[in-house]
């Protein structure tokens, strides 16, 4: 399908720096482009200084030509949603900024980074896999649950697609012992587990439950996810900012951390805290009170501007284009349990 595209500056969004930073962990780079497996279909998208671009591939078969322009449509309101559009991010960077004064001095060269609001079920097992772990190895995870169940909806330039599996595919007693054969080591068990929870007590409407918790309060949804087997105050907060609306909340992890005490007078060791509630509570209450009922999304301005991976990063250019691209990520490979896991597919079919 043909390339669409939105008024959205790079003020706004810039994909370079939201995209690969440990906020979804699907997003496939190549060149300037990004692409993400949904359900029904792929969506790949690009940018320049003032337009985010945007193209639909389905598979087959291919739609008639009367039903493109609602394919069109639905993938539209899917970017919208997905990207928090309708947030005027370039007015909170100007109030963060007032409010900020280390925030202001980093604000020009990390722009344009927005949270995103994704599948909560994706958000809520891609967390579960984060636990001591770092974005490629989490990548590399979330790519192989995809791979090993889902099935793979189409390929496009020797790439194969798979979505995120459903609750149900994971709910079975088997998964464990293959996750455990790929090295998800002890996650296995809670990534079988929280599916498995989920299947058993909500049925067919798991997702629309997790989906729910959008319009619960903050403390509620935070209870209902610590009842899954692996998530813990920090993964909980993740799925709350990332998936469910509670823009407010800040995740603390060693990173956020590590900024609280070198620029916002929180008392520790710049080395790796020993995180208990109160001190997460601590950092919490201190970044919120700075920042006010968005300060989950000042959070991951700092989080990114302290990724190794961005230290290089030159906002100067108009896009996505100063940083690297990642390699391919390399075909599936078992490890023991403490190890990680790794993956890729194949199959062909033709450009929409």
């Amino acid at each position: 399908m043909e390339w669409q595209s939105l008024p959205v500056p790079l003020s706004q969004l810039r994909l370079a720096l939201v995209l690969p930073s440990g906020q979804s962990f699907r997003w496939r780079a190549a060149g300037n482009q990004f692409s993400f497996c949904l359900h029904d279909r792929v969506v790949v998208v690009r940018q320049d200084a003032e337009k985010l671009y945007y193209r639909t591939i389905l598979p087959d078969p291919q739609p008639s030509p009367l039903e493109l322009p609602l394919r069109t449509a639905e993938t539209t309101l899917w970017i919208n949603d997905y990207f928090h559009l309708g947030v005027d991010l370039a007015a909170l960077y100007t109030e963060w900024q007032k409010r900020d004064q280390f925030f202001a001095s980093i604000s020009t060269r990390f722009s344009g980074i927005r949270i995103l609001r994704q599948d909560p079920f994706e958000n809520l097992i891609s967390f579960i896999c984060s636990s001591n772990n770092n974005i490629t190895r989490i990548t590399k995870m979330v790519n192989a649950l995809c791979t090993n169940f889902a099935p793979r909806l189409l390929s496009e330039d020797g790439v194969d697609y798979h979505p995120f599996p459903t609750p149900q595919a994971l709910a079975s007693p088997s998964v464990e012992k293959t996750l455990r054969d790929l090295g998800f080591g002890y996650r296995a068990k809670f990534i079988q587990k929280t599916a498995q929870m989920l299947v058993e007590t909500h049925g067919d409407d798991a997702q629309k439950f997790l989906a729910g918790l959008r319009t619960t309060p903050t403390d509620v949804a935070r209870e209902e996810l610590l009842k899954f087997m692996g998530v813990g105050r920090k993964v909980a907060d993740c799925v709350l900012l990332m998936s469910l609306d509670k823009n407010e909340v800040v995740p603390v992890d060693t990173h956020v951390y590590q900024v609280a005490v070198k620029h916002y007078g929180l008392k520790g060791s710049s080395s790796k805290p020993n995180m208990t509630p109160k001190l997460y509570a601590d950092i919490n209450t201190r970044l919120a009170s700075i920042w006010g009922e968005w300060a989950g999304w000042a959070q991951s301005v700092l989080f990114a501007s302290d990724l190794k991976a961005f230290s290089s990063y030159d906002a100067s250019a108009n896009a996505a284009e100063t940083l690297p691209t990642p390699p391919p990520t390399p075909a599936l490979k078992r490890k023991n349990d403490s190890d990680e896991v790794e993956s890729t597919p194949s199959r062909r079919r033709k450009r929409t």
